[in-house]
């Protein structure tokens, strides 16, 4: 597996399927900040071109498989939602903190247990870490300013967050 962020500005994501599995696949991708474009039902391959990304939920799995490999053929990264051998990814369970993202996954083998581990993010990082990571941020960028190293930026962040108590 290769973890990877994705910046959403420049991204071109596309979500096909049905009811309630397509909207709870829509839910965490609307707050990430991905502008997804809903598709069809009867998707004509025109829609599918220019998109990067695919995710597909609420298909039974020979119209998942169908999807994929059309989208495949046009080089779009495809998750079908449920079906490992029809996923060129897999997301993984996230706990969101403004900008402070915490992600545990398991490549899509136990999603439980990628849930159970979100849970435990979840309490031990609470709301407060939205402004300890805006605090932490203002405070590299001014050591930054300075002229510091990078490592000595490090370690002023590391003893900041000792100071405190964070960790």
């Amino acid at each position: 597996m290769l973890p990877l962020v994705l910046n959403p500005v420049n991204l071109k994501v596309g979500l096909a399927g049905h009811g309630e599995a397509r909207d709870r696949r829509a839910a965490p991708l609307a707050e990430a900040g991905v502008e997804t474009r809903l598709l069809p039902d009867d998707l004509p391959d025109a829609l599918l071109e220019g998109l990067q990304v695919l995710f597909v939920a609420g298909l039974d799995e020979g119209e998942a498989r169908l999807l994929a490999a059309r989208a495949r053929a046009r080089k779009v990264l495809v998750n079908v939602e449920d079906v490992l051998p029809l996923c060129d990814f897999h997301v993984p369970a996230i706990v969101r903190r403004g900008d402070l993202l915490l992600t545990a996954s398991t490549g899509g083998q136990v999603p439980g247990l990628a849930r159970a581990l979100r849970e435990k993010l979840t309490a031990a990082f609470g709301p407060e870490w939205t402004g300890r990571l805006k605090e932490l941020g203002a405070a590299r960028a001014r050591w930054r300013g300075q002229g510091l190293s990078p490592s000595q930026v490090s370690q002023h962040v590391r003893d900041l967050i000792a100071r405190n108590g964070w960790l």
